[in-house]
């Protein structure tokens, strides 16, 4: 694991301050906290190394067990930078760009943790595909969601993959086309988000849904998640077949094992006699 990494007071906030902050609990808990706030936390080169890098070194922890992916500032990302975008103007070079990105995006569905985002401002365009990439995410009642790409002639393709695949199609091609903002109610209604909650309340939230997943077997959560990605993309009678086979190796951990004979063994129990009062 790399070492903990401070949470940054306001004076740290600044262009020399490093794009990604991260931080450890002890209890295999990492945060990851985009820290560009006077760029809207946009996925600059540096932002996607960053967190590629501190990707691969939670995919290779088994003392992880738990990603929560935050930010500073009022936005949680604003998507790629376009400044950057723009001074280099090649068919290459942009192509080069989207795929590390969709590398690091595929990195959060990939991980044997479960990913939750924790939004507290705007997450537009690849910052909206981001939230959809995470496994789980807990919204502020002040954070906006839009793929706006179309706004600026762009259509927001990489993070359709995403959108689609998070809520309907009728809704996400209307977000596509339209740009507009939805409020994070609508998100949530719409199965983009898990929970909202006003801003004061979104760490502790957040926390209270890490600390329900810390209570399962991380084996069991890794085998879960892995398989979860898998079926949705595949058809229906290939998803139940690796279902089953998935359903037989959990069966066969030494958790899941022992799980299922103290089931056994409270309901072996007879019930105690029902007592009334006199």
């Amino acid at each position: 694991m790399t070492p903990t990494t401070a949470m940054p007071t306001t004076a740290m906030l600044t262009t020399d301050a490093p794009p990604l902050l991260r931080h450890d609990d002890g209890r295999g808990v990492v945060t990851l906290t985009l820290n560009r706030p006077q760029a809207f936390n946009s996925l600059s080169e540096a932002m996607l190394s960053a967190l590629q890098a501190e990707l691969d070194l939670i995919a290779a922890d088994p003392a992880a067990r738990c990603l929560v992916l935050a930010a500073h500032g009022r936005a949680f990302c604003a998507g790629h930078d376009l400044k950057e975008m723009r001074a280099q103007p090649s068919q290459a070079y942009y192509e080069a760009l989207f795929a590390r990105c969709g590398r690091m995006m595929l990195s959060l569905q990939a991980l044997p943790v479960p990913v939750v985002a924790q939004v507290q401002g705007i997450a537009t365009a690849a910052g909206c595909q981001l939230v959809a990439m995470c496994d789980l995410a807990v919204a502020s009642r002040e954070a906006r969601f839009a793929v706006s790409g179309i706004n600026l002639g762009l259509f927001c393709s990489t993070p359709s993959v995403a959108l689609s695949r998070n809520i309907g199609r009728k809704a996400a091609f209307e977000m596509l086309v339209t740009g507009e903002f939805i409020d994070a109610d609508e998100a949530k209604s719409r199965g983009l988000v898990n929970r909202v909650v006003e801003a004061d309340a979104l760490a502790a939230e957040v926390q209270s849904l890490v600390a329900q997943i810390l209570g399962k077997p991380r084996g069991a959560l890794a085998l879960g998640k892995g398989l979860f990605y898998r079926q949705i993309e595949t058809g229906i009678a290939a998803a139940y077949a690796d279902a089953e086979q998935q359903m037989a190796c959990n069966m066969m951990d030494a958790c899941a094992l022992d799980g299922v004979q103290a089931f056994i063994a409270k309901s072996a129990r007879p019930a105690a006699p029902h007592q009334t009062n006199a």
